[in-house]
Parts: C-alpha cells; sequence; structure tokens
C-alpha cells in the first residue's frame, strides 16, 4: 500500500488521482493539504507512533508529496515510539529544505519504508525533453537559460530556491523560502524575460522536486515573459493541456531543456 504525505498544493491529488491501487493519504499537524482530505493527520512529536501506524496499515511505499511548513515542537508531547528518533529530528529542523528532507528520508527507510517521488508515483507529470508549444525558443532565450543555470547552481549551494526570472544578461528575480508563487506575484511587468525553473544541483529528487501549473503560465503571460524553461526530467508539469493551451494563446514558449552537463 502507497501512503501519501501530503502537502499544499495540486500535487498531491494528481498523484492521488494516477494510482490504480489504495492510498492513505497522510497531513503532518499544521500543515494541512488543500487538494485531497487526509485521512490520518499526525504530529511530528508522536512520530514513532505514526510509523507503526503505517506498519499496521500495510504500507509499503511513502511519497512525501506537496508543501509542508516547518512544524513547532512541544517536547513535552513526545511519545515513547518518538524518544529514540529525537536526534535526528532535531538535527532536522536545524537544517535547510534539503537537509531536513534527507533526514526525513532516512527515517522512513530505516523504518522499512521504500520512499518513491512523487514522479515516480505518477510519472505523466515529467513531459518528455523538447518545446510543445508553438512558439520556439530563440538564441536570446538560450543564452538566459544559461544565466538560469548559474542561479540555479548558486541558489542550490545555499539551499535556497528552485526558480528565477532572468534576462540574457539580468537576474530579475529568485525564489526564496515564500516559494515560486510569491517570486512571481512581487515581479513587475517583465517583457522578454523567461521563467526558469531546476532542482536543486544534487538534490535528492525524491521530494520537493519543482512543479509548475497552469497558474504558473497565466502569471508567466500576465508579466509580458517571453517564455518558460523547465529541466527536462526534473520538474514535473500539472495540468499540461492547460499549461500549453494558455501559452500558446500568449504567445509564450515552454521549452522543456535538456540541462548541459
Amino acid at each position: 500500500m502507497l501512503a501519501l504525505i501530503a502537502g499544499r498544493g495540486e500535487l498531491p491529488r494528481a498523484v492521488v488521482q494516477a494510482q490504480d491501487r489504495p492510498v492513505l493519504i497522510c497531513a503532518l499537524d499544521g500543515s494541512p493539504p488543500d487538494s485531497v482530505e487526509a485521512s490520518h493527520v499526525f504530529a511530528l512529536e508522536r512520530l514513532g507512533g505514526f510509523l507503526r501506524v503505517l506498519r499496521a496499515r500495510g504500507v509499503r511505499q511513502v511519497c512525501l508529496c506537496g508543501a509542508v511548513s516547518r512544524p513547532r515542537i512541544n517536547w513535552l508531547r513526545l511519545d515513547l515510539a518518538t524518544l529514540a528518533l529525537l536526534p535526528k529530528i532535531r538535527r532536522a529542523l536545524k537544517r535547510g529544505d534539503d537537509g531536513a528532507l534527507r533526514i526525513a528520508i532516512s527515517i522512513l527507510e530505516e523504518a522499512g519504508f521504500q520512499v518513491i517521488a512523487a514522479h515516480e508515483a505518477a510519472p505523466d507529470l515529467l513531459p518528455a525533453a523538447g518545446c510543445p508549444t508553438r512558439v520556439q525558443p530563440d538564441d536570446t532565450a538560450r543564452l538566459a537559460a544559461a544565466q538560469g543555470d548559474r542561479v540555479s547552481d548558486a541558489q542550490g549551494a545555499q539551499d535556497l530556491g528552485q526558480a528565477c526570472v532572468v534576462t540574457d544578461t539580468q537576474v530579475l528575480a529568485r525564489e526564496d523560502a515564500a516559494g515560486t508563487d510569491a517570486m512571481l506575484a512581487g515581479l513587475g511587468a517583465a517583457p522578454g524575460a523567461v521563467f526558469y525553473k531546476a532542482p536543486k544541483p544534487g538534490q535528492d529528487r525524491r521530494a520537493d522536486l519543482p512543479v509548475i501549473g497552469p497558474a504558473t503560465a497565466q502569471r508567466a503571460a500576465q508579466l509580458g515573459l517571453a517564455g518558460l524553461i523547465i529541466e527536462a526530467g526534473g520538474v514535473m508539469v500539472l495540468d499540461r493541456g492547460a499549461v500549453i493551451d494558455i501559452l500558446d494563446k500568449a504567445g509564450l514558449f515552454l521549452w522543456v531543456r535538456e540541462r548541459p552537463l
């Protein structure tokens, strides 16, 4: 059985809809999902007990999927089953997002679960390399892509965001802890710039793989961007048909780009 630890956003619903087997939808207390309904909510202070519940329900695979806020811990609420996990939990809470996710995955694996990525549970979310829109990227877009690669490397080294808005010569916006939507919401008109998104170099791709969807495409069109560049094999696309339709109507491209080695 597959258990989904679901957070905010449309990704959990897309993963559930892709399944032809039962799914146990779980959520961390304080980070309720908004696209699916959780049947089991657990507190981090009772993580050990939660892992026992998963085993009792016949869960063999776990998928971490959707945005989750860092929890506040009430150490007085720890159950006995969680005491042995306390050192790892405390280390995770002190790490950046990527480090915390690595520790969370290790806890699940040591408890006997296979951790699978959202794109492994729903492979159709990863588009093939190429440009499925009518408008195609030009030489300026290729130079902007190289700029995006440099920003991605720098952000990955600091465990920051996965997206940016760039031209061939400028960086107009960088994603931070507030996320992609907040980055785009805070950006004024940027005609000719491109939206770039890719996984952080070296990140564990079983969790927090980047996602775009219709809202991203719509905002890019409103900002007057030239197009969107996403890493092939590294960025999931929700409701791909709607994304392409929005971009085609606005005259933007979607470039699913294979990143140079």
